[in-house]
C-alpha cells in the first residue's frame, strides 16, 4: 500500500536549508580536493597538463575558520584581476564552506550577459554557492586535486598568462 503526503510543501527543504545543503557540499568537495583546511597559510599552485593552472591562496587559519583565495593564474586583460576567484571561508566546525565574494572574467559577461542583479542576499548566497560548486566539480574534472598542489614558492614564478 502507497502512503500519500498530505503537503507537498512538507516534502521539500526549505530555501534556507538548501542553501546550508550547498554550503556543506562545497565544504566536502574542497576538503577532498584541495585539503586546505591541513594547509599552512600561504600560495600554492595546481598544474594539470595543458590545463590553466590554479592557485589556491590559504589566507589565515583560525580555531574554527580557514579563509582562502581559489583563482586560475589567468589576468583579465581589462582589470589586471586574477579570473575568475572566490574568497572562500571554510567552516570547520560545521562543515561548510561559503563564498564571501567572486569575480567573473569580463568578457565571459558580455559573452553571455549579466545576469540580473539579484533581488535579495538570499539571491546572492545562492549565486555564488552555486558557482563554487560547478568551479569545483570542474577543477576535480580536469585532474586537479591534492596531489597535483604544491608551494607556489617551489613552482617557481606563477606563469600569469593574459586573458
Amino acid at each position: 500500500m502507497s502512503t500519500l503526503i498530505a503537503s507537498r510543501v512538507a516534502a521539500l527543504p526549505s530555501r534556507f536549508s538548501w542553501l546550508m545543503g550547498m554550503h556543506s557540499e562545497n565544504y566536502h568537495r574542497l576538503a577532498r580536493l584541495f585539503a586546505p583546511q591541513r594547509l599552512v597559510a600561504g600560495s600554492y599552485l595546481s598544474t594539470v597538463d595543458d590545463h590553466l593552472d590554479v592557485m589556491l591562496e590559504v589566507t589565515e587559519h583560525h580555531r574554527y575558520t580557514v579563509d582562502l583565495l581559489l583563482t586560475y593564474c589567468l589576468r583579465d586583460a581589462e582589470t589586471g584581476g586574477l579570473v575568475p576567484s572566490a574568497n572562500i571561508r571554510m567552516y570547520r566546525d560545521a562543515r561548510m564552506a561559503e563564498v564571501l565574494h567572486y569575480h567573473a572574467d569580463q568578457r565571459l559577461e558580455r559573452a553571455i550577459g549579466p545576469l540580473p542583479p539579484a533581488r535579495t542576499i538570499f539571491e546572492r548566497r545562492v549565486r555564488r554557492s552555486s558557482f563554487l560548486n560547478r568551479w569545483l566539480e570542474y577543477l576535480a574534472e580536469q585532474g586537479h586535486s591534492i596531489g597535483t598542489l604544491e608551494p607556489a614558492s617551489r613552482a617557481g614564478n606563477a606563469r600569469m598568462a593574459s586573458a
